[in-house]
């Protein structure tokens, strides 16, 4: 689809601040999530057939953070596994399907980016202080710790499918450079070469079927790409793609969305200064119309290895590939829903609903165990004791205010018969005057 967008076009707009970062979810092509200056992380069920209304409610929100939220990445892996850095210092691991936090990382300071091992059993991040961290995302401890790039400026990490680390970042003159590490010796980089000396922030998009890393920024009109192998230097430049019009953003296709019948191995969308999005596919020139094997080994599928809760108990596996020698093939997706583990005084109501809509039975009281179960079953959850004392807490305040509010009644009623009394006696005792002529002298009498 081609033209200008129609000024009436349907968008999602359910956030109170500027939206900072979006990431649409490897598993399911219609779940994007969304941040914002608002603190918040939102995430959206587009329809099938596209929108037609303006989208303002989201599947699930999910809040953590106490200041903006600028960066998102989705688990490689395990289904519904969110990772969220915000402006707080703090890296935050979600269950979306649950909306609940698994992980909090408090960082030493600002953290710029963050990325999952090819495994998900690793998060490394950048920070403020130059550093260079990783983590146990399970348990939030630190694992690893080293220098990063000298230069004060934003430097971003990646993790590679060889578990090393490629990173961007700046000198301390400035210069626009790169790096590659690993993870037990993050101060002494393997490779570290000077780029340019621009002052845009550099971004890697990594491919790795064929181990192809994109490196761009906003304000350049260039994106250079370079090839990681196991030779020395490591890190291969290839090519340079120019243009002569800066770009503002850059967006990467997963590789299933590649057109495999003319050799497409990446393909990215740049938005333009002016306003309009540009396509950029990147081909190999190939004289077959074969299948390339070499081209298109097995990739990255919409199939998820692992549900949050098995990820979360300690089990890693690496992603579920598929191959495109027959194209791909989309599978039946199931929609994104939150089923929170702990309700609280405001879940009470819906889950009523909707346990008396679908079996017609009256739902059993908070606290209670469910009939033939041991109450802990895959329904509606059992509040915990601090939760139900919470629950009596809040109960007790609602019933304090409803007593204010009936002496503030009780008063205003008693206020509104003294104003009223009072009022008739002023009009009953009002003084009365009379006039009177005789003999063409005028006499006024008052009476009370």
């Amino acid at each position: 689809m081609s033209g200008r967008v129609n000024p009436d076009q349907p968008l999602v707009a359910g956030h109170k601040g500027p939206v900072l970062d979006i990431a649409w979810c490897p598993f399911n092509d219609n779940v994007i999530a969304s941040a914002s200056e608002d603190t918040t992380v939102k995430c959206w069920q587009i329809p099938d057939y596209g929108l037609t209304r303006t989208l303002t409610e989201p599947v699930v929100e999910l809040h953590g953070h106490q200041r903006r939220v600028g960066y998102l990445s989705w688990h490689p892996s395990a289904n519904n596994v969110l990772v969220s850095v915000g402006s707080d210092n703090k890296v935050i691991i979600w269950n979306v399907g649950t909306a609940e936090i698994l992980t909090m990382i408090d960082s030493p300071d600002l953290v710029f980016h963050a990325s999952w091992s090819w495994d998900g059993s690793h998060l490394v991040t950048t920070s403020k202080d130059k550093k260079i961290r990783v983590y146990d995302p399970r348990s939030g401890e630190l694992e690893h710790e080293g220098d990063g790039h000298e230069g004060a400026k934003t430097q971003r990490a990646i993790y590679l499918k060889n578990n090393l680390i490629f990173t961007t970042g700046f000198s301390k003159m400035s210069e626009r450079q790169y790096s590659l590490r690993s993870e037990s010796a993050l101060s002494e980089p393997i490779v570290l070469d000077v780029l340019d000396t621009s002052n845009g922030v550099l971004y890697p998009f990594y491919d790795p079927d064929v181990n192809l890393i994109y490196l761009c920024a906003k304000g350049d009109s260039n994106i250079r790409y370079f090839e990681i192998t196991d030779e020395v230097p490591f890190v291969h430049y290839i090519s340079t793609y120019q243009s002569s019009e800066p770009q503002r953003g850059i967006g990467y296709m997963p590789k299933r969305g590649c057109d495999v019948l003319n050799c497409e191995i990446a393909r990215l969308f740049k938005l333009h200064t002016r306003g309009f999005c540009e396509v950029i596919p990147f081909t190999v020139p190939r004289k077959s119309e074969l299948f390339q094997d070499d081209l298109y080994p097995d990739t990255l599928s919409d199939i998820p290895a692992l549900t949050a809760e098995e990820w979360f108990n300690g089990e890693d596996k690496d992603p579920v590939l598929i191959s495109l020698k027959e194209g791909y093939k989309t599978t039946k997706k199931q929609d994104l829903k939150v089923a929170k583990k702990k309700p609280n005084l405001l879940d009470k109501l819906p889950a009523k609903k909707q346990l008396s809509s679908s079996g017609g039975s009256t739902p059993s009281p908070p606290g209670s165990p469910k009939p033939g179960g041991d109450g802990g079953g895959s329904g509606a959850a059992v509040l915990s004791a601090a939760a139900n004392q919470r629950v009596e807490e809040l109960v007790s305040e609602l019933n304090k205010l409803k007593a204010i509010i009936l002496k503030h009644e009780v008063r205003i009623r008693d206020l509104e018969k003294k104003v009223e009394v009072d009022s008739t006696h002023n009009h009953n005792s009002q003084p009365s005057i009379e006039i009177t002529k005789n003999n063409g002298e005028t006499h006024v009498a008052d009476e009370v």
